[in-house]
């Protein structure tokens, strides 16, 4: 990890020379994307969580493992209409998200693989296409839950969540990208 982080300053700089010279382009959504390949149930299970006790329809980032094959095809779509940055699949993988699902146990594999599919795309591109290099943003959106405010109206001093679960989720998720290779990371509203 600190060979990725000390190699970031090098990144940086070369990141910091593109942008005098250039406007990047990041891609689209990836759950519009994902819609149009009309998946079910089946789809989101894979073999790996066939005896999964919970529905994962809907749980777009768990596809990563599952059906990486989709995943890559949205990335490489994205970077041959000409985007410079592409983003994982990975808006939804902190534990705190993937309690929906059952699947929080897997928060690292989901973040790890995702970066790795992106990162694959992104060099797929930047070979084919040297003089444009591409780079991958590592996604990381809101919780379903806040710190900020109750979800309960009449018990305005409650919250369902800390400021330390938040941290050590977002930590967790983090890592994950991190080891999976982005070069940047994208905090998301």
């Amino acid at each position: 990890r600190n060979a990725r982080l000390s190699s970031g300053f090098f990144f940086m700089n070369s990141l910091n020379n593109i942008l005098k010279n250039k406007i990047l382009l990041l891609d689209g959504p990836m759950g519009t994307m994902i819609q149009s390949y009309n998946l079910d149930e089946k789809d989101f299970r894979g073999e790996e969580f066939r005896n999964h006790t919970m529905d994962l329809k809907g749980n777009n980032d768990i596809l990563s493992l599952v059906r990486p094959d989709i995943i890559s095809d949205i990335h490489m779509a994205y970077l041959n209409s000409g985007a410079d940055l592409i983003e994982t699949n990975t808006f939804n993988s902190t534990s705190i998200s993937q309690e929906d699902y059952g699947t929080q146990n897997r928060v690292y594999d989901i973040n790890l693989i995702s970066a790795k599919i992106a990162k694959k795309a992104c060099q797929i591109a930047t070979k084919e296409t040297p003089g444009k290099p591409r780079f991958v943003c590592g996604a990381i959106g809101p919780t379903n839950r806040t710190a900020s405010m109750s979800p309960d109206v009449s018990r305005p001093e409650f919250r369902n969540i800390d400021f330390d679960t938040l941290v050590n989720a977002y930590k967790e998720q983090t890592i994950g990208l991190i080891d999976g290779g982005v070069d940047i990371l994208l905090v998301e509203t």
